[in-house]
């Protein structure tokens, strides 16, 4: 292993790491948006609601990650939509990782007894209010850990926006690659970044978790 090369080219994949930390937070940031309003929606009594929602997870579940950034990055100016890499790169993640978050959502918030609804409605409270007072905070407790699951994985696959040139860690890894001829020293060091962030931000999920759990 080329210790010095490592030593020299570091800085730079720092660099890659800190973007990939940005489009990743920002990525989740869009997926808890659109995972909570599709849960909600999914759950609601009305089908103008309801369907939209259900046949979104269902389309972004069930097709490639990969397939619908290129189709937001590549086939979006033919339909007027131009976007920078970054943008695309955000909202392609954002968009996937929301349909996986909306289960997680949805199913911590089926998961609350039945029964506490029927006694917030016994109270006199409206649904909206039984849903915000009563079920979500216990659904919260339950939600922690499935959207951690769900963001780590995001991290992680944040690796296929490296295909629309966004300059992140593998994009730099491959760039590297190119130039010096040694993948093995080049991919451990975006490896130890990425570890570096996945393993910051488990402890950033279990901190949450413990403190959701002592409420």
């Amino acid at each position: 292993m080329d210790i010095e090369l490592i030593g020299r080219i570091w800085p730079f994949f720092a660099e890659a790491a800190w973007v990939t930390v940005k489009i990743s937070i920002l990525a989740i940031m869009l997926g808890l948006t659109l995972g909570f309003t599709a849960a909600l929606a999914s759950l609601s009594r009305n089908p103008v609601l309801r369907w939209p929602a259900r046949s979104y997870v269902s389309l972004f579940r069930g097709t490639p990650a990969l397939i619908q950034l290129f189709l937001l990055y590549f086939g979006g100016p033919q339909i007027g939509i131009h976007l920078e890499p970054f943008e695309a790169g955000v909202i392609g993640l954002g968009v996937n990782i929301g349909a996986y978050m909306c289960e997680s959502i949805r199913g911590a918030i089926i998961s609350v007894e039945k029964g506490q609804t029927e006694a917030g409605s016994c109270l006199g409270l409206a649904h909206h209010q039984v849903m915000s007072r009563i079920i979500l905070p216990q659904a919260a407790r339950m939600m922690v850990r499935p959207l951690g699951v769900n963001a780590i994985a995001l991290i992680k696959g944040s690796a296929i926006v490296s295909t629309i040139s966004v300059v992140e860690l593998s994009y730099t890894a491959h760039r590297y690659i190119s130039s010096t001829y040694k993948p093995f020293e080049m991919f451990i060091l975006a490896s130890v970044f990425y570890l570096a962030i996945v393993t910051i931000f488990s402890y950033g999920v279990k901190w949450v978790d413990r403190g959701v759990a002592l409420e």
